[in-house]
């Protein structure tokens, strides 16, 4: 799997310039927020972002990071929608997403023992992945991606509910971010 396609893809969906009132991430550039770039030592002006810069956050924050390098040699569909809504999300809850569904899926923990969710990838959530793919075979990845797809819909819904000019960007969300 090339990680340079999914940021080539993020970064085509996400655009340039953004400074949209309504959003409560703020100004981005490329997709990535003013906060992100801050926090990776970006100090010049969101609109100036190059877009060199705004890969390597993507790298080194949503998929080396999490260790979704990881993930992708067990599961690499399942590794692409883990970065995609690590991107949109945190790749923390993303990860947490991934490991809410290893546990529910785990048939009360006949399969394989529950695993903290912590939305860490470590020696356990990939020791659970394993597990349910040897368990459930061939169809077994493409459910998880499904679940993490219900579980991030679910949580764009909550969104909408609690903060009403999110509702403006639902939509979005779930045409382009789910499946």
């Amino acid at each position: 799997m090339a990680v340079d396609r999914l940021i080539d893809d993020v970064i085509e969906r996400e655009g340039g310039f953004v400074d949209d009132a309504s959003d409560a991430g703020g100004r981005t550039r490329w997709g990535i927020s003013e906060a992100v770039a801050r926090a990776e030592g970006y100090s010049g002006d969101m609109r100036r972002l190059p877009r060199a810069t705004a890969v390597e956050i993507y790298r080194r924050r949503y998929w080396e990071a999490p260790h979704l390098d990881a993930v992708a040699a067990h599961a690499p569909r399942l590794a692409e929608e883990l970065f995609d809504t690590g991107v949109n999300m945190g790749p923390a809850v993303a990860v947490s997403f991934v490991q809410r569904a290893l546990n529910a899926l785990n048939r009360g923990a006949r399969d394989y023992a529950d695993i903290a969710v912590d939305g860490r990838v470590g020696p356990n959530t990939l020791a659970a992945l394993d597990e349910f793919l040897a368990t459930r075979g061939s169809c077994g990845e493409q459910v998880l991606v499904k679940a993490v797809d219900a579980l991030q819909g679910a949580r764009y819904l909550r969104l909408a509910e609690r903060r009403p000019a999110n509702e403006a960007f639902l939509y979005g969300w779930l045409a382009n971010r789910i499946g």
